[in-house]
């Protein structure tokens, strides 16, 4: 029986390549995949070459996804135990500051590139017995984040595909989930250039390591059905308070933390 294996977009660093590291650790095959395709290729030398495939995707192009998908399956045996659409681009600062142009291409990378990986990893994932979709979300889709409304809309509507789909896909035995993370020590997070307030309020508490963790951890649950996964107790706090309190409670502390 051929090793299980695991798809990733945005694999050349942070959530993406802690995620392929614990994984192949772990047994896995790993697929790798980014927009950087010299990074991907260090890693699968890394990790092994018999234990993995690199390849270069920019998630937001459908024709290129479902050929990295394709390819890949076929390396894996013919299967694909998880999709992990971990791809994810930002832009922060008061949304009137920043270019159109940006809006729109974190809508294409962050949301477009996330249906084009579910769009056509469904034959796969339904010819792989208990295969699973984990889509990369964040603690911005539990209320809109100000100085994050592009990136907090598009998580959002991740987090709305991910609830839609894990209900549509019961019928293939396919189980579909999201994580939801606070600010985690990446280098989409390191580069900003002007940090906003909540990033200095509420601090950076996640390592990506935590993260792929969890992805590892919701991989394997076998326990009630869970679509969303929060790691840390700020992330969980935060849920908690939106789920459990009054509309204004929700806005006054969102607008505390943010500092607007």
């Amino acid at each position: 029986m051929s090793r299980p294996a695991i798809f990733i977009t945005g694999a050349a660093a942070g959530i993406g390549r802690a995620t392929a590291e614990l994984f192949a650790a772990r047994g896995w095959f790993v697929g790798l995949y980014d927009v950087a395709d010299g990074a991907v290729e260090a890693l699968r030398l890394q990790l092994g070459a018999e234990r993995s495939l690199a390849g270069k995707l920019d998630a937001s192009d459908a024709e290129a996804y479902a050929a990295a998908l394709a390819a890949f399956f076929e390396a894996a045996g013919g299967r694909l135990d998880l999709l992990f659409n971990c791809a994810g681009i930002l832009a922060t600062g008061d949304f009137e500051s920043i270019p159109l142009a940006r809006h729109h291409r974190v809508v294409e990378i962050n949301l477009g590139g996330v249906i084009n990986g579910c769009h056509a990893a469904l034959p796969y994932l339904r010819r792989t017995p208990g295969a699973r979709l984990i889509n990369m979300a964040s603690a911005s889709a539990i209320y809109g984040a100000p100085a994050f409304a592009s990136y907090s809309a598009s998580k959002f509507a991740v987090r709305g595909l991910t609830e839609a789909l894990n209900i549509e896909w019961a019928r293939h035995g396919i189980r579909v989930m999201d994580v939801l993370p606070l600010f985690v020590a990446t280098p989409m997070i390191a580069n900003v250039a002007k940090a906003p307030a909540s990033l200095g309020r509420l601090g950076v508490q996640l390592e990506a390591a935590d993260i792929a963790r969890m992805v590892w951890r919701a991989a394997h649950w076998r326990w009630w059905p869970r679509v969303h996964w929060y790691p840390g107790w700020q992330t969980r706090g935060f849920a908690l308070v939106q789920k459990c309190s009054p509309a204004w409670l929700n806005r006054l502390s969102t607008k505390l933390v943010s500092g607007y």
